[in-house]
């Protein structure tokens, strides 16, 4: 399945003539609990796929001309990795943290211009990807800008670039000849990030080479959500899949891991891979790219 050329109609997407791929993976050391597989072939019609993520900068401009308050914004907090709260007001920022997952800080002001917090800014950070949006908010900048959100099967196909059954964007080695290819966890999870990729956080949405589509960061820097609601049986994508998924749910998928994944605990930053969240929920490390 190639790529077509850029369309005219949208200078920053890419436009794909569709086609059948093998969607899901039996990958051994996959999570099959997550619904990864089986492998099944998708057949999709054309459709077009943001180029990057959605960045801080096009995000902004939303929110300009239409005076949009996400979710976390009305909430009044938002998720918040503890590594990336300054010590020296770590008591004075965290009201409270995720009992299993004590480094998800509950941050009362966070959000996608705060993204750490009161006294954060994403003024230098204008080309890495939004992040503190709910699906909810990413369904309406996407509306706003006449586009819609993908379905996982678009996703998922847009994002492995033409390779078939390969566990990451450009092939199975994660770091080809000791290079690396995208933005996640190096070191020991969650304490001790080392940064070999050269981020310890989001990082901008070009800084790793692009999949054989010339799509960007579809592997770690952040999730992204997709429009499908999430389930592990019947109803995933399957044969003809346009508009594909459940009808109803109580969550949404999110593909392709982010700057906190890592083999020991979130190996989730291959292209099959996948999990959920629900549609309001907000944190440092959730994005979104649109369709059309």
């Amino acid at each position: 399945m190639a790529a077509a050329k850029n369309s005219p109609a949208h200078e920053d997407m890419i436009a794909l003539p569709g086609g059948t791929f093998l969607m899901g993976t039996d990958y051994a050391e996959g999570f099959q609990q997550d619904g990864e597989g089986p492998v099944r072939a998708v057949t999709l019609d054309a459709f077009m796929m943001d180029r990057t993520p959605v960045t801080n900068a096009r995000f902004a401009a939303f929110i300009a001309a239409t005076g949009y308050s996400t979710e976390a914004e009305r909430f009044g907090w938002s998720f918040v990795f503890w590594a990336h709260i300054p010590q020296s007001r770590f008591r004075e920022l965290v009201e409270d943290t995720v009992a299993a997952a004590p480094w998800w800080c509950k941050v009362p002001g966070a959000s996608w211009s705060f993204p750490e917090g009161p006294g954060s800014s994403v003024l230098t950070r204008q080309d890495h990807p939004v992040v503190h949006v709910s699906w909810n908010d990413a369904a309406a900048y996407a509306a706003w800008a006449g586009l819609r959100l993908p379905t996982e099967a678009e996703w998922e196909c847009a994002a492995r670039g033409g390779l078939v059954q390969k566990l990451y964007p450009w092939g199975d080695v994660l770091c080809p000849n000791g290079e690396h290819r995208c933005n996640i966890w190096q070191g020991d999870f969650p304490h001790n990030d080392t940064a070999d990729d050269g981020y310890a956080g989001t990082c901008p949405v070009e800084a790793f080479p692009p999949n054989p589509f010339g799509l960007y960061s579809v592997t770690g820097n952040t999730w992204e959500w997709c429009a499908d609601w999430f389930t592990t049986g019947p109803g995933r994508a399957a044969g003809r899949n346009d508009r594909g998924g459940p009808s109803t749910g109580n969550s949404r998928v999110v593909k392709g891991g982010s700057f906190l994944c890592h083999r020991s605990y979130c190996n989730r930053y291959r292209v099959a891979a996948r999990t959920s969240n629900t549609p309001d929920s907000s944190a440092a490390n959730i994005g979104f790219r649109c369709a059309l």
